[in-house]
């Protein structure tokens, strides 16, 4: 029970870390592009990267054994990071993660026509139902949606695409493989549109993308932490505590305050997540270990890292009754 207590608690310190981290990308957004902060971003987290590789011991190459997959995933990473980073900056964080949160729905959705997984009827209620939660928050027939609405969404398929590649030919590839290439395409495409958006940044400024990197480099060490001493139904419904960051940060910082229609269709869609989460924990219908099943959908949105990929390298062992829920 300590143990539970344990990795639930670093849990949330590791979201905690995640919600700051977004908090941050707003805050720069107000002065610089998208393209500029995620550059950054990425620039200065990859020496922190480069020294969790060294843990990689499993043998080979660089090269990768499915290159169609690896490259694929490669550029949905940069297009999710990049989404990410739009929405945080121009929509209210409470709107944000409440689109982001359908993600693991997502995933369930997408599971089955990409891993030919089983789905019981229970839970295709739950992610119909928690997609109803996301019309909640974004109401078409009553507000214009703008782009940033539309990154968001983006962000959250492309991630699951992303999720779901990773459930697919992650066992097959080494870890080093699946964390360096999306990382330096991220480099590369935000590098090569520098030229065309970049402010000078004072050494403020700089610190504080240092300081993003940082962030989510913890966030990511903090669920490694917390799938190391919990099961993912005590790991995985943490990551909503984010919504409670979202709007204490958005209050104090923002000025933002919720509205109750996203307050409504946040309650939905969580609830619903944390169905298919403890629905799959306790084994469901699926005949395989499901895609949602032990891991978040969060991971370093500029780094193209996901939570699967550090699991893998640090040798966790990702059991049959725990979700993939990247």
């Amino acid at each position: 029970m300590q143990i539970r207590k344990s990795g639930a608690v670093t849990a949330l310190v590791g979201f905690g870390f995640f919600a700051s981290h977004d908090a941050v990308i707003k805050a720069l957004g107000a002065t610089y592009s998208t393209f500029q902060i995620a550059f950054f971003s990425v620039l200065f987290g990859m020496p922190l990267v480069m020294l969790m590789l060294v843990r990689d011991a499993k043998p080979g190459t660089l090269r990768p054994r499915h290159p169609g997959w690896v490259a694929t995933r490669a550029g949905l990473g940069v297009v999710t990071g990049f989404s990410a980073f739009y929405a945080f900056t121009h929509l209210p964080l409470t709107e944000v993660y409440a689109i982001l949160f359908a993600q693991p729905l997502l995933i369930t959705a997408l599971s089955v026509p990409f891993l030919g997984e089983k789905v019981g009827l229970r839970r295709w209620i739950a992610v119909f139902t928690g997609l109803v939660g996301v019309l909640i928050v974004l109401q078409p027939a009553t507000t214009e949606l703008s782009i940033g609405h539309l990154a968001a969404l983006t962000s959250a398929i492309c991630g699951s695409f992303v999720s779901i590649i990773l459930r697919k030919i992650g066992a097959q590839e080494r870890s080093a493989v699946m964390i360096l290439y999306p990382m330096m395409a991220n480099l590369v495409v935000m590098g090569t549109l520098m030229p065309f958006v970049y402010i000078p940044m004072p050494i403020g400024d700089l610190g504080l993308a240092a300081f993003l990197a940082v962030l989510g480099f913890c966030g990511m060490l903090g669920l490694l932490l917390a799938y190391q001493r919990a099961a993912v139904s005590v790991v995985a419904p943490m990551q909503y505590s984010q919504i409670i960051w979202a709007v204490l940060f958005g209050l104090i910082f923002f000025d933002e305050m919720p509205a109750l229609a996203t307050a409504i269709g946040t309650a939905v869609i969580i609830a619903s997540g944390l169905y298919i989460v403890m629905r799959e924990e306790g084994g469901g219908t699926t005949t395989e270990r499901p895609v949602t099943a032990g891991r978040t959908p969060r991971g370093d949105t500029a780094l193209g890292m996901r939570t699967g990929d550090i699991m893998r390298l640090f040798g966790l062992r990702e059991g049959p009754l725990r979700s993939d829920k990247e």
